[in-house]
């Protein structure tokens, strides 16, 4: 870990309600997800007990709150990419460039094989700078774009596609 006193530890119910806080904070933004908001606490707290085993979600925990979130999840329910994982990182806008998102990045590539996967992918809007930028500093590569792949307040928007085979070299 880079960032000192940052604390990386799987989330608990009661956090809930700071990740659903986090999750908005991205999606007012507009450069984050295509997901609309809100994201109250019981929403997120039964989101995080739905979640099945090889999708775990963490919490950074920084000066004793949760200054951000990442997750693990099955890239498709098809058998043969059962190793494949998409991963998200969201980080509290008052701790964004404290390096929060590569922390979590981090330990989602070091905790990934433990849950069965062999390979992590990134869907990041092309406008969302900071997140190509932690993914491309991770060893992340582009792969594509999906055009016109989801709207954001009615209007269409591509995604790019990264990913890190976590097994073969760069």
């Amino acid at each position: 870990m880079s960032t000192p006193d940052l604390r990386i530890r799987p989330a608990q119910p009661a956090d809930a309600g700071a990740i659903g806080a986090i999750y908005d904070e991205g999606i007012g933004d507009g450069t984050a997800t295509f997901a609309t908001g809100p994201h109250p606490e019981d929403e997120r707290r039964r989101w995080l007990a739905a979640r099945p085993g090889n999708a775990p979600v963490y919490c950074a925990e920084l000066g004793g709150r949760v200054a951000g979130w990442s997750a693990l999840a099955p890239f498709s329910h098809r058998p043969w990419y059962a190793g494949v994982a998409e991963y998200t990182v969201y980080v509290a806008r008052d701790a964004r460039g404290a390096g929060v998102g590569a922390d979590l990045l981090e330990h989602l590539i070091a905790s990934a094989p433990g849950h069965g996967y062999w390979k992590l992918v990134g869907m990041i809007l092309p406008h969302n700078a900071p997140g190509l930028a932690l993914a491309a500093s991770h060893g992340f590569s582009v792969v594509g774009t999906h055009r016109g792949h989801g709207r954001i307040a009615g209007e269409w928007r591509d995604v790019t596609l990264v990913e890190r085979h976590l097994h073969l070299p760069g």
